[in-house]
């Protein structure tokens, strides 16, 4: 776990020096953005995506909305650290989901070639940050990527995906939009993510009202991610946790700055109103279960990171079963030259 204060995590990386910021224009395909029965019958319709992209329009209007971005900027470097894990440079790739652009703002030109940046949110895609890649802004859904067969050589994505309905139907969409050996490098909130604050209002709701309604919205668990890629065509397959705890002065601090990331729970089963004595209870439970030794409370972001490639003869494959020639048993016996040159 990797404690983080609120106030530290506002700090942002500064732009490259001398490389003016290239937008190639925003592109605006109808196609990308789902209507509200496009859905396909299979899926669980979840959340309100139509809710989601207000939401996520909303805080990318703010006029300080640059502190509420800790959160995805620390997320998003961590990405760009797997990029760069990748011996090799990448012509074209994707952000799915890429908000103000978390992502690209850490990347550099000999790395990827050129960027095309997709967003739900208008308002986000028009205040997107600078950065030394030439890039094309895109208004599209993550459930419905507006892009040919065999287009990518990189997708990315950064604490978008907890959001969509179908996370398979996404997951398989990224794939096809993969040209073979490429690869999608993922992450999204998963699991324990906000346990205290989830907690603390059932706590308080179950007290005060005498019974409680979901208000934290449901994260993947990690158990099912792996599947998941893997069913979507994905192969080479890393999945890994990571928690980030984040400390407020309180957890009314915690909501608003939720608010102002465009992280309000969407869910079509959330509670519309909560009573304000109800609320001032969640705060006091809250402070009186977590609280921190300098009076501050914790809030702990769980953050699965993945990474699957899509299938090319060129990659390495396992051997045959049954096409091995010594056994384990007999490891021990072998004499290993490397041992041999240094006993010389």
């Amino acid at each position: 776990m990797l404690p983080l204060t609120r106030f530290w995590l506002r700090w942002r990386r500064p732009p490259v020096a001398g490389i003016p910021g290239k937008n190639l224009g925003v592109r605006k395909v109808a196609s990308g953005v789902s209507p509200p029965s496009s859905a396909s019958p299979r899926t669980l319709n979840i959340f309100d995506r139509d809710l989601k992209r207000k939401q996520k329009n909303w805080a990318a209007r703010q006029p300080e909305l640059m502190k509420f971005e800790y959160l995805k900027e620390e997320v998003g470097s961590r990405i760009v650290d797997r990029v760069y894990d990748i011996a090799r440079d990448f012509p074209l790739a994707l952000d799915v989901g890429c908000g103000r652009g978390y992502i690209a703002q850490n990347l550099n030109k000999e790395t990827v070639g050129k960027f095309f940046q997709a967003d739900i949110a208008e308002n986000a895609l028009k205040n997107i940050l600078e950065t030394e890649i030439p890039t094309v802004t895109v208004l599209a859904d993550e459930e419905f990527l507006p892009f040919r067969e065999n287009t990518f050589n990189l997708v990315v994505s950064s604490l978008s995906l907890h959001w969509v309905n179908d996370l398979p139907r996404a997951l398989e969409q990224i794939h096809y939009v993969l040209k073979p050996d490429g690869v999608f490098i993922g992450a999204m909130f998963g699991g324990d993510t906000l346990y205290e604050l989830r907690c603390s209002l059932q706590l308080a709701e179950t007290e005060r009202e005498g019974g409680f309604s979901p208000h934290i919205s449901p994260f993947t668990a990690v158990n099912d991610l792996g599947h998941l890629l893997g069913r979507a065509g994905f192969n080479t397959l890393t999945v890994d946790t990571d928690e980030i705890q984040v400390n407020y002065p309180g957890m009314f601090e915690l909501m608003e700055d939720l608010q102002g990331m465009g992280e309000s729970n969407c869910a079509w089963n959330r509670k519309a109103l909560l009573h304000r004595d109800t609320m001032l209870a969640a705060a006091a439970v809250y402070h009186e279960m977590y609280r921190n030794e300098d009076g501050s409370v914790p809030a702990t972001y769980q953050i699965y990171y993945m990474i699957g490639w899509k299938y090319h003869d060129s990659q390495a494959r396992p051997a045959e079963r049954g096409s091995a020639t010594v056994s384990f048993g007999e490891l021990g016996k072998i004499n290993l030259v490397s041992q041999g040159k240094k006993s010389q």
